[in-house]
């Protein structure tokens, strides 16, 4: 028997973000839930510090009143909570295994390119000559990690099943900065799991919120 609770979870959020795979599940679990969206200034992030120390977004209140952060946490955490929604296949099963799998790998590896790309600085000390290596490398990296997903999905990333790693996937995808389309001709089965996504009525919702303001 999953946790469930008529309380409601508060999504600490920012447009266009890593909150848009958490919205998404939530969505999917039919989890009652606010968002509270954080400003990229100074003084709103310094006040969010105080909430999740390390200042990433997203972070998720729990109903008890924890606080907790990481994307892959929170969508695992989601899942496993809200059995009903069928967001992951039953714990200890092989299925769930490879749930983790993927999931792990989703964050280590391909959402870790990311960062790498949009925040080459933060990785290295030698300067804007530096940076541009380490932005060149991490795109060779999240094409590499995002072709080896797209041969995996049948038409989702655990087969048949939506789960809530193809939120995580659509989110990630959705990031690529190198020619969007370009890469989803090329990989017809990622291309195929970007419609399949968008035509979510979840995955719309969290679109619209997510979007940056006019």
């Amino acid at each position: 028997m999953g946790y469930m609770s008529t309380s409601t979870y508060t999504l600490y959020a920012r447009h266009n973000a890593g909150s848009l795979a958490v919205q998404i599940v939530l969505e999917e679990a039919g989890a009652p839930y606010s968002i509270q969206w954080i400003e990229r200034t100074e003084q709103a992030v310094e006040a969010y510090r105080r909430l999740n120390p390390a200042g990433k977004i997203p972070a998720l209140r729990l109903p008890p009143g924890t606080v907790m952060s990481e994307s892959a946490a929170i969508l695992i955490y989601l899942a496993t909570t809200h059995p009903a929604a069928k967001l992951c296949p039953a714990p200890a099963t092989g299925a769930y295994g490879t749930f983790l799998q993927w999931m792990v790998s989703l964050s280590a590896n391909t959402y870790e390119s990311a960062l790498r790309y949009f925040y080459p600085d933060r990785y290295c000390a030698s300067g804007a000559a530096g940076a541009e290596d380490v932005k060149a490398q991490a795109l060779k990296d999240y094409t590499r990690h995002l072709e080896t997903l797209g041969g995996q999905l049948r038409p989702y990333v655990l087969g048949d099943e939506y789960s809530a790693a193809d939120s995580y996937l659509y989110m990630l995808v959705g990031w690529y900065p190198d020619n969007l389309e370009a890469l989803l001709a090329r990989l017809p089965a990622l291309g195929r799991h970007r419609e399949l996504m968008r035509a979510r009525p979840a995955v719309q919702r969290a679109e619209r919120d997510h979007a940056e303001p006019a």
